[in-house]
């Protein structure tokens, strides 16, 4: 007897509201990894549709590379998979970051030493 939670999924909701399964995936030899694609394999893995070892493997992704596309989709939405806009989501991630530390030091240097 199988345990019915350990199966897959055969359909899943899609990025953009649409069913999708196995068969809808991008194909294995991919080169032009556009939104479209990347958000659809996200969606895949999270829904259980394949898992992250099979994404990987089927796409010869790093599972570093996969979790970067994750990371830009929960931060950024659908527009941060885009490759153009990586390198100023970084930039803007490193502005805000140096204004938070920036701030903290201004509060710290500010009080009195005890």
């Amino acid at each position: 007897m199988t345990d019915p939670q350990s199966e897959k999924p055969t359909r899943i909701i899609g990025p953009y509201g649409e069913p999708i399964t196995v068969d809808d995936l991008p194909p294995p030899d991919t080169k032009r990894w556009v939104i479209r694609r990347k958000a659809v394999v996200v969606a895949a893995v999270r829904g259980g549709l394949i898992t992250l070892d099979e994404a990987c493997r089927r796409y010869s992704l790093s599972v570093e590379e996969f979790l970067s596309w994750q990371r830009a989709i929960d931060k950024h939405g659908l527009p941060g998979l885009r490759t153009t806009r990586i390198q100023l989501y970084r930039d803007v991630d490193d502005e805000q970051a140096e204004n938070v530390q920036s701030g903290a030091r201004r509060l710290f240097s500010a009080q009195p030493n005890a």
